[in-house]
């Protein structure tokens, strides 16, 4: 199974046919994507289930339909377990960016990383998760495939963000802060963190009975 996120809704890319009262299942090959991500968007349509009956075949077919773009960041923790996070357009985030010509995946998450913060002494560990999200770029719709990978690094700073990318802040965020920001981030992000996702999903749903 697959989540692709649209506005922080997730479309789901699935085997299975029926997912329960609570999903319209759409078979994926038949479905016009584009069109049913515009509804997602706007709001007119959540609980999205796209289904075929072999699953190496989901996201190729998904990829037909909609142009994809590679992009490879990187979760950074220190030695106290915090998590370097940039501050752009109002949200918290991960560093990451686009994959360029000849370069490896590895090369680009870390390459990324040190342009959008200014971090030094990193260290690659081990790939952590890819996740999927849709964006507009000059009226065009695409998917966004961003490889994570884990690094480290006790580097103090000071950092600098990257300004041309509208990178405003970068801080190491652990405890209540890393709690507090991950609430003001992006729900492919917070899949990241599953021990964290479970927490903060719980008290949404609390804050809003």
């Amino acid at each position: 199974m697959y989540k692709v996120f649209v506005n922080d809704v997730p479309i789901i890319l699935s085997t299975k046919k029926d997912m329960g009262e609570k999903y319209v299942s759409l078979p994926l090959k038949m479905t016009k994507v584009k069109r049913l991500i515009r509804k997602v968007g706007k709001g007119k349509l959540k609980n999205v289930n796209l289904y075929h009956k072999k699953e190496e075949k989901l996201l190729p077919i998904l990829f037909k339909k909609i142009k994809v773009v590679t992009a490879a960041g990187g979760l950074v923790r220190n030695s106290r377990d915090e998590v370097l996070m940039i501050y752009r357009n109002g949200k918290w985030d991960l560093p990451k960016g686009k994959i360029e010509e000849g370069e490896e995946l590895e090369e680009c998450a870390i390459r990324e990383v040190e342009e959008e913060t200014g971090i030094q002494d990193l260290e690659l560990i081990r790939y952590l998760d890819t996740t999927y999200h849709i964006f507009n770029r000059k009226g065009r719709m695409k998917i966004k495939r961003t490889i994570w990978y884990e690094m480290k690094s006790d580097y103090p700073g000071p950092f600098i963000p990257q300004e041309d990318e509208d990178i405003t802040k970068v801080k190491w965020k652990g405890g209540e802060k890393l709690h507090k920001a991950l609430k003001k981030s992006y729900a492919n992000i917070l899949l990241l963190f599953p021990e964290k996702q479970a927490s903060i999903q719980a008290k949404d749903r609390v804050s809003q009975m």
